[in-house]
Order: C-alpha cells, then sequence, then structure tokens
C-alpha cells in the first residue's frame, strides 16, 4: 500500500450515518477497497494506492450527499455505490437518489435504488405496455405498484388493476375455506401489501370498495376491454401463451401496462411453456413497447438475497453448459 492519502471533510452526524453501526459499513469500504479511512480532526482520512483511494473518496462523497437529503444510509446503499465506484460510476447514485417516485402512507420516499430501477422507471414513463424481467428482490412488482398509485392519485388513470395468474407455487393446497374473494387472496397477497404501505389501508379499502382498484386472478379478465387504467400483470412467466394474449388483448384507450416475471421461478407444469418466454420473442421491435432485464446487482431485499439469487445464476449457467456438452457429445456418438 502506498503512501497516498486524501482528506474529505464531512458533518459529524453523515459520517456516523455513511460508518453504520459498529463501523460495519466502514470496515466494508476499506476491505473492497483496500484502503485505510481514519476519522481525524472531523475529517475523513483515506490513505492507499492513489487509484483505489480516489474511487474511495468518490463514494463517500455520494454517500454524503445522499445522507444530506435525509436518506437513511441501509447496507444496499453502500454495497452498491461500491459497485459503481468500481466501474467510476458513483455519480449516478445521486442522479438516482433524485428520483422520487411517491411517499408511503409513513412518508418514506420510493425511489429506484440501482441503475437498473431507473432504467426500469424511465420505460413505464415512457411506453404503454413494459415487460419486467429479473430475479425475486429487483422491485419489479413494488416499483409498478408505486408508479400506479402515482397515476392514480394525479388522476391520469380512472383506476387500477391488479392481477396475476393464481398458480400454486409447487404445492398443492387442497380445497380452501371461504368464498370465492377467500380462496384468491393467498395468491394476491403480495400485491395488497405492496398497496396497504404506499396507499394506507384506509384509502386502500375506500377505492376498492368504489371499484377504482381490483386486484383478481387472470381468469377474471377474460372478455373484458380495460380502459383508462393503469394494468400490472403480476408472476407473469405463470401464465400459458394463450392467457398472455388474452391478457394483452384487453388493453384499452389511455390504458398503461406493466407485465412482471421471474424466469427462474416457474411453477407451470412440466412441459408447458411460459407466455412470457413467448411474449418477449413475439413483441420484441414493436413501438411503445419497452423490455426491461433487472439482474442480481438490482436486488435491494437483505444482501444475503442477492448473494442466493447469484449462487443460483451460477450453478443454473453450470447445469445447462454440462447439459448442452452431455447432448453434442451423444450427437456425436450417433455418427
Amino acid at each position: 500500500m502506498s503512501d497516498f492519502s486524501l482528506k474529505l471533510h464531512m458533518p459529524v452526524e453523515h459520517m456516523q450515518k455513511i460508518f453504520g453501526m459498529q463501523d460495519a459499513y466502514l470496515k466494508k469500504l476499506e476491505r473492497d477497497f483496500d484502503v485505510s479511512i481514519v476519522d481525524r480532526n472531523g475529517g475523513i482520512v483515506i490513505s492507499g494506492d492513489e487509484d483505489r483511494v480516489k474511487k474511495a473518496e468518490g463514494v463517500l462523497r455520494q454517500l454524503s450527499i445522499i445522507s444530506e437529503r435525509g436518506n437513511e444510509i441501509e447496507e444496499q446503499s453502500v454495497d452498491y455505490a461500491i459497485t459503481l465506484g468500481m466501474e467510476e460510476k458513483e455519480k449516478a447514485l445521486t442522479e438516482i437518489d433524485s428520483d422520487c417516485i411517491c411517499h408511503t402512507v409513513n412518508g418514506k420516499p420510493v425511489k429506484p435504488k440501482t441503475l437498473g430501477q431507473k432504467a426500469y422507471v424511465d420505460a413505464i414513463r415512457k411506453n404503454m405496455l413494459v415487460f419486467s424481467l429479473g430475479p425475486a428482490g429487483t422491485g419489479k412488482t413494488y416499483l409498478a405498484m408505486a408508479m400506479a398509485i402515482t397515476a392514480f392519485k394525479n388522476n391520469e388513470v380512472g383506476r387500477i388493476i391488479l392481477t396475476r395468474p393464481a398458480i400454486e407455487a409447487g404445492e398443492k393446497l387442497g380445497f380452501l375455506p371461504g368464498d370465492l374473494q377467500s380462496k384468491v387472496d393467498p395468491y394476491l397477497r403480495p400485491l395488497y401489501d405492496a398497496l396497504y404501505q404506499i396507499m394506507g389501508a384506509e384509502s386502500f379499502a375506500k377505492n376498492m370498495e368504489k371499484g377504482l382498484i381490483e386486484v383478481a386472478p387472470l381468469a377474471y379478465m377474460r372478455g373484458r376491454t380495460l380502459d383508462n387504467a393503469y394494468i400490472i400483470l403480476d408472476e407473469a412467466q405463470n401464465t400459458t401463451p394463450a392467457q398472455m394474449k388474452m391478457f394483452l388483448t384487453r388493453i384499452g384507450f389511455g390504458s398503461k401496462v406493466v407485465v412482471t416475471g421471474d424466469n427462474s421461478q416457474k411453477d407451470l407444469p412440466a412441459g408447458t411453456k411460459s407466455g412470457l418466454d413467448i411474449a418477449v420473442r413475439v413483441l420484441k421491435g414493436i413501438d411503445d413497447i419497452a423490455f426491461c432485464t433487472l439482474t442480481s446487482k438490482d436486488v435491494v431485499r437483505h444482501p444475503l438475497v442477492q448473494k442466493i439469487v447469484q449462487a443460483y445464476e451460477k450453478f443454473e449457467t453450470k447445469e445447462a453448459a454440462g447439459s448442452r456438452q452431455k447432448t453434442g457429445e451423444r450427437q456425436r456418438s450417433r455418427r
């Protein structure tokens, strides 16, 4: 490690937020950039290799700006800042943070947290139909819900329609008690959760009673024309090609549609093609339709979720390569 060092002035309150509990974030920054960071006379002194010191300084400056705007500094924020700092893209952090979609009922701002999420939100603003593909925890549904609620509150649409296919996740639940709504509610619970958090239970209940917010299984969409509505199809990887075509042909005038799905988590019967896979191939290149692919870099849940997603991606890539190799060997042996 060379003797190059830089001093960065930062108010104590922001320094505490950026350093984290028991300096957990500070240690992460030191380890990943291979530098020494110390608090000296009300400033931060960064020492080490010149290139790495400058990258660490850039990340700390951006985190300081985000903290000054009143944001909490979370572990995910620090991890993503480090990733961008390594690529010398850390200035994108403040650009992402400046895009506030709405506030939850508790006053917490809802914002994109990664470049992938920012591109997704921008695509929704610019296009009538957006397909969002990516692993769990990338904010596909939550951001779509935030955009829908914002459009509804601004009178850009007259109602919100949320739907998903009612398919069990590899389990057989048998006969469920209660009326029809009680039977389908377990499948739609993630949508309710997002609505409650952003809109509030009371406001949601009032609009639900008026029919301005509808949460229903995909099967209920058949035969309808959905005008002046914000429509979200969640878990689209579990649609059949016929269901996806049926849904997409429901779109009416003045509507906006977001379709979200994770191709790695299909619950369809073996041998059944996914409507999402077919739609991606068929609809590419059509104006006013955008496709956003989020990756493990865009996971905003607990950092462990990101590691789990990455581990599965590596495993599935390795399995697919092994399968292709075996197929090639069988074909060569037949010749």
